[in-house]
């Protein structure tokens, strides 16, 4: 079974993602983090990340810099949204994705073009969204949780300027895949919004459990 989830930033996809490998026993890929990777890859090769070259050169990122607490600020953040709109990017990074994907027993993926590119047969299709302000909200706590000094207004924007290059890019844009459940998590709780996402994978695979 493969579970596509899909959604903008800090609406919340990645924790049901995590919750629904947990609760059906299945491997889990934050996709996203393979493009926050890059960027900061890019960064660290002093390099453009608005520059196709420049990015495509650091999809060459060693493994260990995926568990680089770094990857979860802001800042390598909008550095993500900018080398993702180059489609060799995309491209480099496709069949590592495919492949996690594909593998015997299924897996869950969370991203922007799970259930439109990476896994379009995926048997259960979410998009997980939430309002603007709901979501900066979330970013914020949890900035402050790390010690990052951030504020909300800065936050907003960063979200804004993100969702607009990837709502907008050419290659692989953040749209709904077709048949893909909805759920809005702007006023559920984490608990809440992981229950739903559990319910409508049972409904849509016949589990009864």
């Amino acid at each position: 079974m493969i579970i596509a989830v899909d959604g903008p930033t800090a609406s919340g996809k990645g924790t049901i993602a995590k919750a629904l490998a947990q609760h059906f026993c299945l491997p889990h890929l934050d996709t996203g983090m393979l493009y926050r990777a890059v960027g900061q890859q890019v960064a660290l090769n002093g390099g453009d990340p608005d520059s196709e070259a420049d990015s495509l050169a650091a999809c060459a990122f060693p493994d260990s810099l995926l568990v680089d607490p770094d990857l979860r600020s802001e800042v390598s953040g909008g550095l993500a949204s900018r080398v993702s709109v180059h489609p060799r990017v995309r491209q480099a990074l496709y069949d590592r994705q495919r492949m996690f994907a594909t593998q015997p027993g299924g897996a869950v993926l969370d991203g922007r073009d799970i259930g439109t590119v990476i896994a379009p047969e995926a048997e259960v299709k979410l998009f997980i969204i939430a309002s603007v302000a709901a979501r900066a909200e979330r970013r914020f706590l949890e900035m402050q949780r790390t010690g990052r000094e951030v504020t909300l207004a800065e936050i907003t924007t960063d979200l804004e300027a993100r969702d607009l290059r990837d709502a907008t890019r050419s290659a692989a844009p953040l749209i709904q895949a077709e048949g893909a459940i909805v759920i809005d998590t702007s006023l559920l709780s984490p608990s809440e919004a992981i229950a739903r996402a559990i319910s409508f994978v049972d409904l849509l695979t016949g589990n009864t459990g």
